[in-house]
């Protein structure tokens, strides 16, 4: 007899619908699953038998072949064990086969029956939706995950007998509520512990209020990586949309297992990272840390000391906001639309310009500049010197904090997706060329200061763009419905490496 269930397989970051087809014949008592499956796969025949055995069911000692249909896609990891076993029961007539065809399922089987935590069920009750399957059985662990997708009806069961009395109907399926989005932490590090520190602070809400690239250049123990932790405490919240595109990615990645995540990322890897691990790659593709930061932050810490390969593989993601890995005639789309903040220091010692303590010679400054890319730090919008506060600053109150800067910036993010509407940019940071000569409107002071810099050579033909971008985002910072001088002048002043508060306030 034959049978036919529904299950998904994440190929990259997205769910691919699988067809699972189970066959059984009279002949020798053999199981062979075909269809381009991995090693786990092909081991899931050992946990299926036993699984079934063990919840109390009969496993059929006939010929048995399982397909997962398309043969053409690769099936990885063990999320296809549930639904073969369910398969192999309505084969074999231990379960209505009719009942099956309007479930999709999802879930690894141990020995015993139970049903694991499988990551990935959010894309997976995605796929459900957009394949017009209305009903889903997960893992208990992941049942509030896969509940949020509207107008999916979710099961989470703990066993394959469960998930049996759920397709017969002898048990209605457990609808678990999604928690409640949690309140920004209490201890979320503030803007309010810093001293001193004018142009970074700027800088911070400069980038935050139009999602630029920012790189905070200083000696050691001055306070970049502080500020640099503290960027998101005056991000805006995301969307709905947003969240969950974010709660599906560290799904798939297997860091998150329980409701929406609220937060924008973080991420700060070490520097020894590689390219495979900052973008994506891996046998199979897995997304990198660029995507598990996607509308949030990468943080890069030590910029110097990271390898070149990996900060050349940035350019293309911070350009595209995607990034497309090729691995055995398979191309996967993973999603890069992230912030990239960036410390380090001005030379090996960190001391550069400081008198008699840097001790670097002429050639080992010409080896820490050659480290960092000049096409990288083009793509950065904002570079700023993070000097050693003073004496008076350390005993001064704070500037702002981080409730005043994110009301600002949320001021500014709403001008921003008013003006932007339907030009799939959401903040000025993602402005193409064409929405900047349409968006981007100029007095005529700020158009020659510009141009001044252009002809000079200051800037590149992209760097034109982005002093135009961050110019745009002053402006709304500030309420101007043009870019006027004094903001375009900040853009460029905030554009030169180096950028200090004794430069500002000139």
């Amino acid at each position: 007899m034959l049978a036919r269930a529904t299950t998904f397989a994440i190929d990259g970051v997205d769910p691919r619908r699988v067809w699972v087809e189970v066959d059984i014949r009279s002949g020798l008592p053999a199981f062979t699953i075909v269809g381009l499956g991995d090693a786990a796969v092909r081991e899931s025949r050992d946990r299926i038998r036993a699984a079934i055995l063990n919840s109390g069911f009969k496993f059929p000692d006939r010929r048995i072949t399982a397909n997962l249909a398309p043969a053409f896609l690769r099936k990885v990891g063990p999320g296809f064990d549930a639904a073969i076993a369910l398969a192999v029961l309505a084969a074999s007539r231990q379960l209505p086969a009719q009942a099956l065809s309007a479930y999709a399922v999802f879930g690894e089987l141990s020995l015993s029956g139970e049903l694991r935590d499988s990551p990935g069920a959010l894309a997976v009750a995605e796929g459900a939706s957009r394949a017009g399957v209305r009903r889903l059985i997960v893992p208990r662990e992941r049942a509030r995950e896969a509940a949020l997708v509207d107008g999916l009806t979710v099961a989470g069961v703990t066993g394959l007998g469960e998930a049996v009395d759920v397709v017969k109907g002898r048990q209605a399926p457990e609808l678990p509520q999604a928690a409640p989005p949690p309140a920004r932490r209490a201890l979320e590090p503030d803007l309010a512990e810093v001293r001193g520190h004018a142009a970074p602070l700027l800088a911070l809400e400069i980038a935050a209020a139009g999602g630029h690239n920012l790189l905070l250049e200083g000696p050691p123990g001055t306070g970049k990586t502080m500020l640099a932790r503290r960027l998101p405490s005056i991000l805006p919240a995301m969307t709905r949309a947003e969240a969950i595109e974010v709660t599906r990615i560290h799904s798939v990645a297997g860091l998150h297992a329980d409701g929406l995540i609220a937060g924008r990322p973080f991420r700060a890897p070490h520097h020894t990272i590689s390219p495979a691990g900052l973008v994506g790659g891996g046998a199979p593709p897995r997304p990198g840390e660029a995507t598990l930061a996607h509308h949030g932050v990468l943080f890069l810490d030590e910029l110097s000391e990271f390898q070149r390969s990996s900060l050349d593989a940035l350019r293309q993601p911070l350009e595209d906001g995607s990034v497309t890995i090729v691995r055995g005639q398979r191309a996967l789309v993973f999603p890069t639309r992230f912030m990239l903040v960036a410390a380090s220091n001005p030379c090996p010692c960190g001391f550069a310009g400081v008198e008699d303590r840097c001790l670097c010679g002429e050639s080992d400054l010409r080896r820490h500049r050659r480290k960092l890319s000049g096409p990288l730090l083009d793509r950065m919008d904002l570079l700023v010197s993070v000097e050693r506060p003073r004496e008076d600053d350390l005993r001064a109150p704070p500037r702002t904090t981080s409730v005043r800067a994110r009301e600002r910036v949320a001021a500014a993010r709403e001008l921003q997706q008013a003006r932007l509407r339907g030009t799939g940019a959401r903040c000025n940071g993602e402005m193409d060329g064409r929405a900047v000569r349409r968006h981007v409107v100029v007095e005529e002071a700020a158009g020659r200061a510009l141009s001044r810099a252009y002809t000079v050579g200051a800037l590149s033909a992209r760097g034109r763009h982005r002093v135009l971008r961050v110019a745009r985002t002053i402006a709304d910072l500030e309420q101007h419905a043009r870019v006027t001088e004094r903001d375009l002048l900040l853009a460029l002043s905030l554009r030169q490496r180096g950028a200090t508060a004794s430069a500002l306030a000139a």
